[in-house]
C-alpha cells in the first residue's frame, strides 16, 4: 500500500515539473500571437492615414505609390519580310496509270511494286494465241495473194489479161498487207512496256486475270522532274513573277528547301477563285513522293530598317492602338502609353508605321497591369 502511494506522488511530482518547463514556451507564443495583432492594426492604421493624406495631398500620393513589377525589352529596327503561305503538293509529269488496250489474260508479269524499269521495257504481256493464229493465217494468204499479184502484174505489161485483173490482184495484196498490220498492232498493244523510265508503283492486275479493255494494270512513276503546284488566292495576282525565290516546307518529313517559281497560271478557277504557281524540286538528299504534303512560302513585302515590335504588346483603345514604354519621372521610372499606327504583321511581329522611332523600351511583361504615369520597377522575371 505504501508503495502504491509512494508510485502515486512521484508520477504527480514528474508531471508537475514538465508542466513548469512548458510554461515559458507557451507563454512566448502567446506573446508572439499578441504582437502580430498589434502589428496588423498598425498596419491597418498606417493604410488608412496614406488614403486619407492621399486625397489631401496629390504630393504625398505620387511619392508613395507602389511600383508596378515588369520586364522590358528595346524596340528594334530590321529587315522586316512578310510570306504568303499556302499548301501545295509535290507533282510529276511522269506519273502514269497503263491501262489495257485490248482485252485478254494476263499471261506472264515480270516486274513487282517498287521494281525499277528503263523506257521500252516489257512490263506484262498478255495472251495472243487468238491475234497469233488469225496473223499465221493471213500471213499464208499474203504469200499467195503477192504471187498471183506478180504474176498479174507482169501478164498486164505484157497487154496480156485485163484491167480489172491487174487491179483485183493488187488490191488483194494490199488488203492482206494492212490485215497483216493491224493484227501485228493489236499483238504489239497486248505486249505493256514502260514508257519511260520510272519505278513500278502499283500493279493492279495478277497472272492469269482477264483485263478488260480500259482497266488499269500498272502505275509508272519517274522521281526526277518533279515540281511543286499550289494554288494562290486572286487577291495576290500581279504580286510575283516567274523566278521569284520560294520557300518549301515538308511538315511530314520535317524537310525544308529554296526554290524559284517556274510557271504562273494564266486562268482564274472559277470554284474557288484561284491560280496556281509551279516551282521545280532541285535535287534533294531526302525522299519525295508525288502528293506529297508542302507548305509553300512566297514573301511579297520586305522592307529596310523597319521598326517592329512583338504583336501581342499592342492593346487598343478608343483613340486607337497604343503601347506602354518606360519613361522617367522626379528620378522615379513610370509607364508612358504611347500611340502608334501599325503596319503588316508576320507571325508574331508587327512593323510600326508611326508613334515609335526604334529607341524605346517596351513594357512586356507586366504591361497589362500598367497604366499611363504607373510607376514602375523593372525586374528579370515577372510570375
Amino acid at each position: 500500500m505504501k508503495t502504491n502511494i509512494l508510485f502515486i506522488l512521484g508520477f504527480i511530482i514528474l508531471t508537475v515539473s514538465a508542466c513548469e518547463q512548458k510554461d515559458p514556451l507557451l507563454a512566448k507564443k502567446d506573446e508572439l500571437k499578441t504582437q502580430k495583432a498589434k502589428l496588423q492594426k498598425i498596419k491597418s492604421s498606417i493604410s488608412k492615414l496614406e488614403k486619407e493624406i492621399s486625397s489631401l495631398d496629390p504630393d504625398f500620393a505620387k511619392k508613395n505609390r507602389k511600383a508596378t513589377l515588369i520586364t522590358t525589352i528595346h524596340v528594334v529596327k530590321k529587315n522586316f519580310e512578310h510570306y504568303v503561305e499556302v499548301s501545295g503538293a509535290v507533282k510529276s509529269r511522269r506519273n502514269v496509270l497503263i491501262s489495257a488496250e485490248n482485252m485478254g489474260n494476263v499471261t506472264l508479269i515480270l516486274f513487282q511494286e517498287g521494281d525499277e524499269v528503263k523506257k521500252g521495257q516489257l512490263i506484262m504481256s498478255m495472251d495472243v494465241e487468238l491475234y497469233q493464229r488469225n496473223l499465221d493465217q493471213l500471213e499464208t494468204e499474203y504469200t499467195l495473194a503477192k504471187i498471183m499479184f506478180e504474176k498479174r502484174s507482169n501478164l498486164w505489161k505484157q497487154n496480156i489479161g485485163t484491167e480489172i485483173q491487174f487491179l483485183e490482184a493488187k488490191n488483194r495484196k494490199e488488203s492482206l498487207e494492212n490485215q497483216i498490220s493491224n493484227i501485228k498492232t493489236q499483238i504489239s498493244k497486248s505486249q505493256i512496256r514502260a514508257p519511260f523510265a520510272g519505278t513500278i508503283e502499283h500493279v493492279m492486275i495478277r497472272e492469269g486475270e482477264m483485263a478488260q479493255m480500259g482497266s488499269p494494270l500498272v502505275r509508272i512513276v519517274n522521281h526526277r522532274n518533279m515540281y511543286i503546284k499550289a494554288d494562290l488566292s486572286e487577291s495576290h495576282i500581279g504580286k510575283f513573277k516567274k523566278g521569284d525565290k520560294v520557300i518549301i516546307n515538308f511538315p511530314s518529313i520535317n524537310q525544308t528547301l529554296e526554290s524559284r517559281i517556274s510557271s504562273i497560271g494564266q486562268v482564274i478557277d472559277e470554284q474557288n477563285r484561284t491560280f496556281s504557281i509551279e516551282a521545280l524540286i532541285p535535287v534533294t538528299n531526302f525522299t519525295l513522293k508525288p502528293n506529297l504534303l508542302a507548305i509553300v512560302k512566297l514573301k511579297d513585302f520586305e522592307k529596310d530598317e523597319a521598326v517592329v515590335i512583338p504583336t501581342k504588346l499592342i492593346q487598343k483603345d478608343n483613340k486607337g492602338e497604343f503601347v506602354f514604354i518606360t519613361g522617367n519621372e522626379s528620378d522615379e521610372l513610370i509607364a508612358r502609353k504611347i500611340q502608334i499606327d501599325r503596319g503588316i504583321t508576320y507571325k508574331n511581329s508587327t512593323m510600326v508605321i508611326n508613334g515609335l522611332i526604334g529607341e524605346e523600351i517596351l513594357i512586356n511583361e507586366g504591361f497589362r497591369y500598367v497604366a499611363d504615369g504607373s510607376k514602375v520597377k523593372v525586374v528579370e522575371n515577372v510570375l
